[in-house]
């Protein structure tokens, strides 16, 4: 387990609320919800669809202001930003990794990883080493001159998690990142992630269905209906027997048996 008390604070939503809807027919998708994730940390948010899952990373990144609360990621409080400051901050301080890849096709893999700081003030000699450290990490340096239609699945997902990581975000936000991989490129990615944090210390928060993705990671946060309804912490534990703890959580909260790689 990680010694939260002796790490640096990245991120502290504080009692969040979201509703939608009108008087008469509102729908409460956020109920109280408090969450510190600490430097380091390997977060995997899960829970029964309707549980608020995407809702609360929604809120977390910026993308959604929430009814009531608090968000303060890196001694920045969040939740009183205006749209376009959010932006800013979502740019500088964030990175994302989603289901969909969200690459652009016209652009090779260099030129997608590289599209988050091209606008920046960074010398090219900076944005090249950059570039190869990040593409060598994540298996995709011999790729770097296809485009996102020449490559596979995988290969489009760690290029979507290099674009993510180069400008060194604060965060990483993954939401469903293995959602439309087959089980071999879910399970390459999952180590690549987990070897990056473990290596490198980043910051990953991942709202995922799928036991076995979170297993990989060092805590997992289970939702139901709004609201934190327990939480584990893998520490030494083997990830075979966090699977095994998050399966038995996953029975009573409801989902699907998955056999782990």
């Amino acid at each position: 387990m990680i010694q939260s008390d002796m790490k640096k604070t990245v991120l502290h939503a504080q009692q969040l609320r979201k509703s939608y809807g009108i008087k008469g027919n509102v729908q409460q998708a956020l109920r109280g919800i408090n969450l510190r994730i600490v430097e380091g940390e390997f977060v995997g948010i899960m829970g029964p669809s309707g549980s608020g899952k995407s809702t609360l990373i929604n809120v977390l990144a910026t993308m959604d202001k929430a009814t009531a609360g608090k968000v303060v990621v890196e001694d920045v409080d969040i939740s009183t930003m205006k749209d376009a400051e959010r932006s800013t901050f979502r740019c500088n301080k964030l990175g994302f990794i989603f289901q969909d890849y969200n690459l652009l096709d016209m652009l090779t893999v260099k030129e997608n990883i590289l599209l988050s700081i091209s606008l920046g003030k960074m010398k090219k000699k900076e944005v090249e080493a950059k570039f190869q450290q990040i593409a060598s990490d994540l298996g995709i340096l011999e790729i770097a001159h296809k485009y996102p239609h020449e490559i596979s699945g995988g290969q489009r997902q760690r290029t979507s998690a290099a674009r993510a990581l180069i400008h060194e975000p604060a965060l990483l936000f993954a939401d469903e990142p293995t959602g439309a991989l087959d089980s071999r490129a879910a399970t390459s990615l999952l180590e690549i992630m987990e070897k990056l944090n473990r290596q490198r210390s980043i910051t990953i928060l991942m709202v995922t269905h799928d036991p076995i993705a979170s297993s990989y990671c060092s805590r997992v946060v289970f939702l139901k209906d709004g609201m934190v309804y327990s939480e584990l912490y893998r520490g030494s534990k083997t990830r075979q027997t966090f699977y095994t703890e998050i399966m038995n959580v996953q029975a009573v909260l409801g989902g699907d048996h998955v056999d782990p790689a």
